[in-house]
């Protein structure tokens, strides 16, 4: 029998606040161990949580991006649980009546279109951290518990189950993540917890519309373990369902080294966690002139970003994507578009030297004032220099800031060309060079690539290559 993949994600988004959700302790990463905590994030007795209009802002923005109905009125909760990086045993959720239903999220999937669609996505308060002595908390002697981040305002956005594989899961996520990048709402640093996924995966027979028993998959902390831990996890459940047997409905970990989930725990029910509302938080009662402002704040999204590259730039697949993924990139691009208006050589420009000199430098993607690079290219246009002298005036600009034009005239980089030239260090490289020419007249291309390399390094980096292209040519055939 033929089994296909069924996938659900629940994917949980730390929102972009200086503060937490219901107390003014600071949301900052990486400081000393719990020291952002207050009673009201402890859940100390007499402590009373108070609303973060930021977060629900960001909450009702990001559900907007991704086409949810945003609920006028919407419910907290208590979700009881115990676990030693909940101080409360209880966590501040909203179930029955979230903040926003529905939504979807439309992907390019090997040039197909496929639609994603949404379940939910509501508010809730994060845990806290615990740091394990080992590497996992899978053999680890003990666990430490740091607070700091307990309280911290949390978007969960559930997904219906319309993924189909580990790589449809990966797609997703990256083009999800893009979508809350340009929102605003959080900036979904998976290296500082900012933005986790959830996975619930079944097997069913193929064609049937029948779930099949789910597992929880948990630790996935990058976009490629998310890939890997589905597709094992799949084959895992595979083999025990052609072998006769049947899936246990539980939460398993993803072993990062061993590149294996293992089985944890059965998975809880929502009647296990005891949901009952939040009694110290009124409802959450939004306006429609309130949601309807911030939808027209809504910023350009990706999908809508990647169709204007296309249709005003007359960009490639491979330029759309890169400005569309590098936002602050494809925002100096067009900053310099402005002024230069070939835009394919100009792309050509950004996504391989200049991408390569900030990674040299580690600088911004903004390092260079667009006016001096389009004085650049402007040079190599007219002739002025050449394209290995360009390339060094970029390297040398990236560092100093200076003008391209000044360089030029310091450094005596002027493009050398015209047959006056050119030609006597062309003869002076074929008189040096009998071997190469020899190889050349037999056949070899090679041997000219050789003289021209000569013939540039005679003058200094400096001479037209396609003048000294057509000289060596013309010369060696005489």
């Amino acid at each position: 029998m033929e089994y296909e993949v069924v996938i659900g994600l629940e994917i949980h988004l730390e929102l972009q606040t200086q503060s937490k959700l219901f107390c003014s302790c600071s949301t900052s990463f990486g400081k000393e161990p719990n020291t952002n905590c207050c009673p009201v994030c402890l859940g100390l007795p007499g402590s009373l949580p108070v609303f973060n209009r930021k977060a629900i802002e960001l909450a009702v923005t990001a559900a907007l991006a991704l086409s949810s109905e945003v609920q006028l009125s919407s419910r907290f909760d208590r979700k009881n649980y115990h676990y030693p990086d909940l101080p409360k045993a209880y966590q501040v959720s909203q179930y029955e009546k979230p903040v926003a239903l529905g939504g979807c999220l439309k992907l390019e999937i090997d040039n197909e279109p496929k639609l994603v669609n949404l379940e939910r996505v509501h508010l809730e308060e994060e845990a806290g951290k615990l740091i394990h002595s080992g590497v996992s908390i899978l053999g680890s002697d003990y666990s430490l518990v740091d607070y700091n981040r307990a309280g911290i305002p949390l978007l969960e956005i559930v997904t219906k189950p319309d993924l189909c594989s580990g790589r449809e899961a990966r797609l997703f996520l990256e083009e999800l993540r893009m979508m809350l990048l340009y929102s605003g709402a959080s900036d979904c640093k998976m290296e500082e917890g900012s933005l986790r996924c959830d996975a619930n995966i079944s097997l069913r027979p193929r064609g049937s519309e029948v779930l099949g028993t789910k597992a929880e998959v948990k630790n996935m902390n990058s976009f490629r373990a998310v890939e890997m831990a589905l597709n094992y996890e799949a084959e895992r459940q595979r083999q025990i369902l052609v072998s006769g047997g049947s899936i246990i409905q539980q939460t398993c970990h993803w072993d990062e080294e061993e590149k294996i989930t293992i089985p944890l725990r059965s998975k809880e029910g929502s009647s296990d966690y005891r949901y009952f509302p939040e009694p110290d938080l009124l409802p959450l009662l939004l306006e429609e002139k309130e949601i309807r402002k911030l939808k027209a704040g809504l910023p350009e999204s990706p999908a809508e970003r990647r169709l204007r590259l296309r249709e005003e730039y007359g960009l490639g697949k491979r330029e759309v994507s890169l400005f569309t993924a590098n936002r602050s990139l494809g925002d100096y691009f067009e900053k310099v578009g402005l002024k230069y208006k070939d835009y394919g050589n100009l792309a050509r420009w950004i996504q391989g030297d200049y991408l390569y000199q900030l990674r040299e430098t580690g600088k911004s993607e903004d390092a260079l004032e667009p006016d001096k690079f389009v004085e650049l290219l402007v040079l190599l246009d007219n002739g002025d220099i050449n394209r290995s002298v360009a390339k060094e005036l970029l390297a040398e600009m990236m560092i100093s800031g200076e003008s391209p034009s000044r360089l030029v005239s310091e450094k005596g980089l002027k493009q050398i060309s015209g047959q006056d030239q050119l030609l006597p260090l062309v003869e002076k490289v074929i008189a040096e060079n009998p071997d190469a020419v020899n190889n050349y007249l037999s056949g070899k291309e090679k041997a000219l690539k050789f003289l021209m390399g000569k013939v540039m390094a005679q003058s200094g980096g400096r001479a037209d290559p396609g003048e000294v292209n057509k000289l060596l040519k013309n010369k060696i055939v005489e």
